[in-house]
């Protein structure tokens, strides 16, 4: 059965460069970029001993690949921290690692060119695996600095409560 969209004036697939991060109750300030959130399903391949040359295919274990944010280098230290609570060095013996609340669930939120949001998703369980705090310095370029880490999960799945948006009309001057 087709699934009816409840905004049909709208044609267009919704694009992918108005997008916010929001974790700890809090958008992200500067991210520029996410990678894709993506899940693979491995492919258990069986046969029993009087089935035909051919065999059968079955669902797997899942995982979910681990999510990239950059963003532009600030004085904002919200990357350094939440890196610094999986590993801290030189925070002395028995500190370095901070296990007690080093996952955050995170949410994305796609928006439309209106700025209302049209989709959410929820990515559970979150923890900083790679965090670059400088890029490669180069006094040829002209080029923003960027930082990024890289986000271990355990899964994600879209927030259904985002209800598809009414497009905004605009009323003639008068």
């Amino acid at each position: 059965m087709a699934q009816f969209s409840v905004n049909p004036q709208r044609f267009d697939p919704y694009k992918n460069f108005k997008f916010r991060v929001k974790w700890d109750g809090r958008y992200v300030a500067g991210i520029s970029k996410v990678s894709a959130l993506k899940r693979t399903t491995e492919v258990v391949e069986h046969r029993e001993g009087g089935d035909p040359s051919t065999g059968r295919k079955s669902p797997g274990r899942s995982k979910f690949e681990a999510i990239t944010l950059d963003r532009g280098v600030t004085h904002d230290t919200e990357f350094e921290k939440w890196a610094n609570k999986v590993w801290h060095f030189g925070a002395g013996l028995g500190v370095e690692v901070s296990l007690k609340d080093f996952r955050k669930d995170i949410i994305l939120e796609v928006y439309n060119e209106a700025g209302q949001v049209a989709l959410a998703y929820k990515i559970f369980r979150c923890w900083v695996s790679e965090y670059q705090s400088l890029p490669d310095l180069d006094a040829n370029a002209n080029a923003v600095a960027i930082q990024h880490i890289k986000l271990e999960n355990e899964g994600w799945e879209r927030d259904e409560a985002v209800a598809e948006p009414s497009e905004p009309a605009f009323s003639d001057p008068a």
